[in-house]
């Protein structure tokens, strides 16, 4: 990657050939994780042809027992399709994805490479590429342990970029007559349709100068309102963990590697599909809270005396609304910290459950949320959907946003593995 590009440009991408793209392409692997049987339906239909399901262990399987096994036989998979030659490279590539969901909506992405060097997975870091949610540190290992000994990578991470202008990537649904086709098929499961097209020289450029504008400083601050704030670029929507497994895997190289040779490290840089936060497919749904086993009573008298100047009913600040066995209503904090709704509630429910007991669910859903926090001993809290203006101002401010804030689409339409890239 050419200096040039803040944090994220062109890679040598491997895309397969000479098979059926419908059954090499699979969901990310941290999707249906409580249904087997979604994961034996894609095997059923995969059968013996080449399929990026042989080259990811979906999270599923974590528990069977079998996990050393697994990595073990995916290790050895990608050797076998590396000689085989099942692979195309295209070198210092950005490849312009067009994906047509379930939902008939068009989302459009750029895929590329990120440095690592300039991503942080820490809350409150200052990096150019920073995590939305909090980091649970249990997750990493396993990803780590796929990734260590693996001849590629194979990306599921979708990290976004807020042009609210849609100057950066959807001009170039205009441009695909100077492109290269690589890709055009459906995708199993619900998965939609995609396309790809492969950037020229002049449009890489083009893409180059809109970043760096993106990135420059001055403009981030009055943006922002963030003076002396470090610029944040991107921020990552979907695949957090996985990326923070390829951080900590480079890492782990980095402490047995001269520094000078760090540029040229493999593990240095990650493949994600980079997308405007502005989007219209990009739908951030709210994640609600169900408290159980609680005295309710207490808990809102409690969360009402938790915040100076609280009050019940609606007003200015930040306005909870709650549901109980006695009806609904809302508590206003008036001059809120955080910048959500959620991150004043979650604050106060995290220290309120461990001195007080119950526990809490994220739900989704407004209905199922009043159904569940109406019976006795419960109480429901029901969120706003956070606006996309708010996204980044939050990571700024407040370094990630709460757990479980929102959700961004359903699980058949999260990214399917596709590309692929040499990290050995």
């Amino acid at each position: 990657m050419e200096h040039r590009w803040p944090g994220f440009g062109p890679a040598d991408i491997l895309l397969p050939q000479n098979c059926d793209l419908t059954k090499w392409s699979v969901v990310a692997c941290d999707q249906y994780t409580s249904q087997n049987d979604y994961w034996q339906r894609v095997a059923e239909r995969v059968g013996d042809a080449p399929s990026a399901l042989k080259l990811i262990l979906p999270e599923s399987q974590l528990e069977d027992g079998h996990a050393a096994e697994h990595i073990a036989a995916i290790g050895e998979t990608m050797k076998e399709y590396l000689a085989a030659g099942l692979f195309q490279t295209y070198p210092n590539a950005l490849i312009y994805v067009e994906r047509w969901l379930d939902s008939k909506k068009l989302r459009r992405g750029l895929v590329g490479a990120v440095d690592l060097e300039c991503y942080d997975y820490t809350p409150g870091a200052g990096t150019l590429i920073r995590a939305t949610e909090g980091t649970v540190l249990s997750r990493i290992p396993p990803r780590v342990a796929v990734r260590r000994d693996a001849a590629l990578e194979l990306p599921h991470i979708m990290m976004l970029v807020d042009d609210p202008d849609r100057r950066l990537i959807e001009h170039l649904t205009y441009e695909t007559d100077r492109m290269e086709q690589v890709y055009d098929f459906d995708l199993m499961e619900r998965g939609g349709h995609i396309t790809g097209y492969l950037l020229p020289p002049e449009l890489q450029v083009d893409v180059a100068e809109l970043l760096a504008d993106l990135a420059d400083p001055d403009r981030f601050a009055q943006r922002y309102d963030a003076a002396g704030k470090p610029v944040l670029l991107f921020a990552i929507g979907d695949g957090n963990h996985s990326l923070a497994s390829a951080k900590a895997t480079y890492e782990e190289e980095k402490k047995h590697t001269p520094q000078e040779q760090w540029a040229a490290l493999p593990s240095r840089y990650a493949l994600v599909e980079l997308v405007n936060l502005h989007d219209e497919s990009l739908e951030f749904e709210p994640i609600h809270r169900v408290c159980f086993g609680v005295d309710a009573p207490k808990l809102l008298k409690d969360l009402a005396a938790a915040y100076p100047g609280a009050h019940y009913g609606a007003g200015e600040g930040h306005t909870i609304t709650y549901v109980w066995a006695e009806g609904e209503g809302q508590i206003t904090v008036p001059t809120p910290t955080a910048q959500l709704e959620v991150g004043t509630l979650q604050e106060f429910l995290d220290q309120w459950l461990e001195r007080n007991g119950g526990s809490v669910d994220y739900v989704h859903g407004a209905d199922v949320t009043r159904q569940l926090g109406a019976q006795t001993g419960n109480i429901g809290f029901l969120l706003p959907a956070m606006g996309k203006d708010q996204l980044f101002k939050t990571v700024i401010f407040d370094g990630v946003l709460p757990r479980k804030t929102f959700s961004m689409g359903e699980a058949h339409d999260k990214r399917f593995y596709l590309e692929a890239r040499k990290i050995k």
